[in-house]
């Protein structure tokens, strides 16, 4: 069943079995120059950061996509009104610029814009990391050295059950990795940090 909304395109696939579904955001109908309505649009830490929707002519689907283009410790942008604890996240990025950092990341089990998980890939260092940030301190788990270029699509994704977490950038898996400190559902979003100036399109998300 496909359904249109304002701000995204909308994939629901329901197995009766296991209740899996997922839900596919690509900004295309929401308003250039501000933030995408239905989402939390903020950071973590100090800073100003900027989410705006805008219109590229590169967007995997166009023509818009999300772009954070302000600085902060870590600018992070949530999906409202998501609540998954066994699942994944997806996104396609592209890292535009940033002297201190290109990063784009996705976040799972949200609480708040303090206490997550994320995974990040990296232009500059070349590298794909996860985390977790807790009362708004993060604290790396693991990488993977893997070429992230500048000014490229890229697609970073986490598959997420119990403790377990899988995570692939470009279709090759980066990390495997095991923590029980947030087990309980929570939100999904995207990330980044210092001065990335960071494009998102088709934000996908859903439980298996």
């Amino acid at each position: 069943m496909k359904m249109k909304t304002l701000n995204s395109l909308i994939v629901m696939t329901s197995l009766l079995t296991s209740g899996a579904w997922a839900e596919t955001v690509n900004f295309d109908d929401a308003k250039p120059g501000a933030a995408p309505p239905g989402w939390t649009a903020t950071q973590t830490g100090k800073g100003d950061a900027k989410w705006t929707i805008e219109k590229d002519a590169s967007a995997p689907s166009q023509p818009n996509v999300l772009k954070q283009s302000g600085e902060a410790a870590y600018p992070v942008c949530f999906k409202n009104a998501t609540s998954l604890k066994d699942g994944f996240v997806e996104v396609k990025f592209k890292p535009v610029s940033g002297k201190e950092d290109q990063a784009g990341g996705v976040v799972w089990r949200a609480k708040d814009s303090d206490n997550y998980y994320i995974a990040r890939a990296n232009a500059l260092e070349d590298n794909v990391c996860i985390y977790h940030t807790i009362k708004g301190k993060r604290t790396e788990k693991k990488r993977t050295e893997l070429k992230v270029a500048t000014g490229v699509w890229h697609t970073l994704r986490v598959d997420f059950s119990g403790g377990h977490f899988t995570v692939t950038c470009d279709g090759k898996k980066a990390i495997e990795w095991d923590d029980q400190t947030f087990i309980e559902a929570g939100m999904v979003g995207v990330w980044t940090k210092a001065d990335s100036v960071t494009l998102f399109d088709d934000f996908t998300y859903g439980a298996k």
